[in-house]
This record gives structure tokens, sequence and C-alpha cells, in this order.
């Protein structure tokens, strides 16, 4: 017997299309800058569809930002499961690693950092909040390290975010080097 891939009917695959447009141009002009009809327009197809998808453009975005954590948590399991230092620093360290490839791709990067500043919108903070909480007990638990360590790697996570946005990966300042010692970025 062959396994088969299963068939996802018209309106799931359309489901998948549109959060993979939400994703990449949510990350290109944020929450309160994107209008349905660009999310439509990048993926071909009409925003009154969009709506029979998502029933609100709040409703996208979380799912857009539950997309995004869901491949966090996998790249972070992949990098855990591939690292031959099974010690809590060894693999934190490869799940660091696997972050920092993961957001190589700065539509998921950006996508976060958007839906921070979104995080007043209700249905956006929880969102953000419930991956975040995803995240940290994934790290906490599959690493086994003390909370300290596992505060220390979300927060150089956050101190990523803030180098590659700003370009600071390649800034030759004494003051970029500093923020840039001892982290891997995309």
């Amino acid at each position: 017997m062959s396994a088969t891939s299963p068939v996802l009917s018209t309106a799931e695959a359309r489901r998948e299309t549109v959060l993979d447009s939400a994703v990449v141009v949510f990350a290109r002009s944020g929450y309160l800058g994107t209008p349905i009809t660009a999310v439509a327009e990048h993926a071909g197809i009409s925003p009154a569809y969009v709506f029979k998808l998502f029933p609100s453009k709040e409703a996208l975005f979380v799912a857009a930002l539950e997309r995004c954590f869901a491949s966090v948590l996998v790249a972070l399991e992949r990098g855990a499961d591939a690292s031959g230092d099974q010690t809590p620093d060894g693999l934190l360290w490869a799940m660091g690693g696997a972050y920092a490839a993961l957001i190589a791709d700065r539509s998921l990067l950006m996508l976060q950092v958007h839906a921070q500043s979104a995080a007043e919108t209700a249905e956006i903070g929880a969102a953000l909040r419930r991956g975040v909480q995803q995240v940290t007990a994934f790290v906490k638990a599959r690493s086994g390290a003390p909370d300290e360590a596992v505060q220390r790697f979300i927060a150089y996570g956050q101190l990523c975010h803030l180098i590659v946005t700003a370009g600071l990966e390649h800034e030759a300042a004494p003051w970029a080097q500093l923020l840039n010692a001892g982290l891997r970025h995309p």
C-alpha cells in the first residue's frame, strides 16, 4: 500500500494560499497598513473570497501569526533533534541556529515585529502572547535548561530581531559589534 498525501478541497487549498500571501503581505506593510485587497491580489483571488475564508482582517492576521509561530516551533524542534550535543546549552545553541536560519525568511521575522506593534488589538495581542507562551514552554521542556537560560534565549531572539531589522549585522561600529557578539543571524 502506498502512502498518499491528503488532497485539499478547493476552499482548503485557497485558505493555504491566502495564509501564505497574508504572511508575506502583512510582513511588508503591517497590520494597519495592509488592506485585505492587497492580500487577495497577492493570492490571486477576490477580496470577497478572502472574507469568506476569514471573517475579518484581524482573523486573517491572527491566522498568519499562528502559522508563523507554528513554523518557529517546527524549526526549534528540528534544530534540537539534529543537535549532536543534547545538553541544555547544546540544545539551546542548536535551536538558536535553527531560528536564525528560519528568520532568514524576513517575512516570518517582520510578521512577528508587526504583531508586536499591533498587540493593542485584542485578538492580535492574545495570539502574540499564545505564540510566545508556546515557544517558551517548548524551549523550556525540550532543552531542560534553567529558567534563566530560557529567558536569555528568548531575549537573544528579540535582540536578533532588532539587529536584523535595523541592519546592524554588518555594522562595524563598536556599539553594534557589542550587540552582535556571540549571536548568529540569517
